[in-house]
């Protein structure tokens, strides 16, 4: 299945996020040359180097209203859906490559937790944006733009994606949950352990 790719820049995008600018994050991109860059994903959710920069505070004053926050990373190469994730608050992702996120809308999400991949909308990031993704909006690792790999700074609440305490499940979206403020619906062609699979359709590729 091929997918048309569209500009962050475009009206499109409005529905699951925001381009945003205003804030110095040079020093960010700077510090995303030391983080690894594997043949396949690696995600990071709080990186020591990242957050003792002046911009973990502005982020947590400014975007989250205060709240704390955790600066971590997603690199590597990819070039499948696998997934869709959400979390109970945005998320802000700056590229430090080009690349292109995989999106969908949790309000397209049935009764039952499965989806249907042909909802799906890729977009483009050009390296150096800054977006922040709703709390609505079902997302996961990016895609490579032109088979280049990618690298992620991903800003979310504190202990987000962290591992999960046991807890008695109590209605049907808890079978979702695989790690903490992470509920993800997955493919069955990806085999990812212990997920939930309820995506039908084609697994994307891009």
């Amino acid at each position: 299945m091929s997918i048309l790719v569209k500009n962050v820049t475009e009206d499109a995008f409005g529905k699951y996020g925001r381009v945003i600018s205003g804030y110095e994050i040079s020093e960010l991109l700077e510090k995303m040359d030391d983080t690894p860059f594997p043949e396949g994903v690696i995600y990071e959710p709080s990186d020591k180097l990242l957050e003792e920069l002046p911009i973990f505070k502005v982020i947590s004053e400014s975007i989250f209203g205060g709240m704390p926050i955790q600066i971590g990373y997603c690199n590597g190469h990819n070039r499948l859906l696998n997934g869709l994730e959400y979390h109970r608050t945005s998320e802000i992702n700056v590229a430090v490559t080009d690349m292109i996120l995989l999106l969908g809308s949790l309000q397209d999400v049935s009764k039952d937790f499965t989806y249907n991949t042909s909802y799906v909308e890729a977009f483009f990031i050009p390296q150096g944006t800054m977006i922040e993704c709703y709390a609505t909006t079902l997302h996961y690792a990016p895609c490579d733009y032109n088979g280049k790999g990618f690298k992620s700074i991903v800003v979310l609440p504190k202990a987000t994606n962290l591992e999960l305490s046991d807890f008695k499940k109590c209605v049907k979206e808890d079978e979702l949950l695989v790690a903490k403020n992470k509920w993800l619906i997955a493919h069955k062609d990806a085999k990812i352990k212990g997920a939930f699979v309820g995506l039908i359709g084609e697994n994307i590729s891009v």
